[in-house]
């Protein structure tokens, strides 16, 4: 992996430095995980190796052979002495089989809810924790977008196995994936610090990678999330590449998207097609395609199954990853960590993926969307005012 090679490269991270206020890290190693096939061997493999310390954050946590397996693995390395947190949305993980939760809980995996559901907090129901990490060892972090279920099983051959893009990353930007898992710990448990445990190492600078941790939080306003995308989008010269599973922008955002499309920056956008999990999410989103397409915008939609990825490329020089989507949920509402890197060749392999997953995609074309049906229209119509919401 390669740091930018021009200047423009530190152009950007200062500029990025000073608009979110969070300093990039250097000396970090990156590798890409696409799809099941690639992404839970890894993630079950450290694992299965961690001797000190599993720190795991998720939101969805489904029952199933992958629930289960991780489930497992858990708890034989607590049983090992290992300590084991784990952290599940209340509402993203409900679904689990709760006699893995017993049975972890029982093999000794500290186990805790956030913002459980049976208690009325109406401020914070709608605002859940949205981030997925995983942090072993206190060394080595995975972030991306996949969920611990079966539906990300496989490679995205067919409409049961979702198309997802996770990370494992080493060195100083794991102490960013560790503060997000802690910063969403210590909102449900009292002890964030164990000082026989833990040792907040320093971290070894073993590749070439700069990155920049953003946290995204539930709060009135724009959060770092949004401040990052509208920023990127700015900072934009030649293209701009965006896969997100839920794509609703608001109009800011959609007004900035037509302003760096109309300086003549190449803006594609990828978005899950006819297998998409939430169709209303995708009629949201529908009712801003008219403009954007107007702006020389290309939208396509993922043909072969449920695309979840979260990725956005920038001039072969940026990538921003993680868990948050393009929609006012990632951007407003909930708890989200992404991963800001300025490595061309981590940027080329993420475009590479990109040209790949669009030869497996189907343009919107303006012609088209002018002759989509009256029914299409109305519904679009009816999720507008709840655009803020999904």
């Amino acid at each position: 992996m390669s740091p930018p090679s021009t200047d423009r490269g530190a152009v950007v991270r200062r500029m990025l430095e000073g608009i979110i206020g969070v300093p990039f890290t250097e000396g970090n190693s990156v590798s890409i995980l696409r799809n099941g096939d690639e992404i839970f061997p890894r993630m079950l493999g450290s694992i299965e190796k961690a001797e000190h310390t599993i720190d795991f954050l998720t939101f969805i946590y489904w029952s199933g052979d992958v629930g289960t397996r991780f489930a497992e693995a858990l708890s034989e390395r607590a049983r090992a002495g290992v300590r084991v947190r784990l952290l599940l949305d209340s509402w993203g993980a409900h679904p689990i089989d709760h006699q893995l939760v017993e049975s972890m809980e029982a093999s000794g995996v500290d186990l805790a809810w956030f913002r459980p559901l049976g208690r009325f907090e109406p401020h914070k129901m709608d605002h859940r924790t949205h981030r997925k990490v995983v942090i072993v060892d206190e060394t080595i972090g995975f972030t991306g977008g996949v969920g611990i279920a079966d539906e990300w099983q496989g490679d995205a051959r067919n409409e049961s196995e979702w198309r997802d893009t996770h990370f494992e990353v080493r060195g100083p930007c794991v102490d960013g994936l560790r503060a997000a898992f802690l910063d969403n710990w210590l909102e449900c448990e009292d002890v964030i610090y164990e000082p026989e445990i833990d040792r907040f190492p320093q971290q070894p600078q073993e590749g070439g990678s700069v990155i920049q941790s953003v946290r995204g939080a539930s709060e009135a306003g724009m959060s770092d999330i949004s401040t990052a995308f509208n920023a990127i989008l700015q900072l934009a010269e030649e293209r701009v590449r965006i896969t997100t599973a839920y794509f609703v922008p608001d109009e800011e955002m959609t007004a900035r998207m037509c302003a760096t499309a109309d300086r003549g920056v190449s803006v594609e956008v990828l978005l899950p097609g006819p297998n998409a999990d939430k169709r209303f999410v995708q009629l949201a989103g529908e009712a801003e395609f008219a403009e954007l397409l107007d702006h020389g915008i290309q939208i396509a939609y993922f043909q072969p199954s449920m695309l979840h990825a979260k990725v956005m490329t920038v001039d072969g020089t940026l990538a921003m990853v993680g868990s948050a989507n393009v929609n006012a949920r990632s951007t407003e509402r909930d708890e989200e960590i992404n991963l800001i890197m300025l490595d061309e060749d981590v940027v080329a392999a993420l475009d590479e993926h990109f040209d790949d997953d669009l030869r497996r995609s189907e343009p919107v074309t303006r012609d088209s969307w002018e002759d989509r049906s009256l029914t299409q229209r109305v519904m679009e119509g009816i999720t507008r005012p709840v655009q803020h919401h999904v």
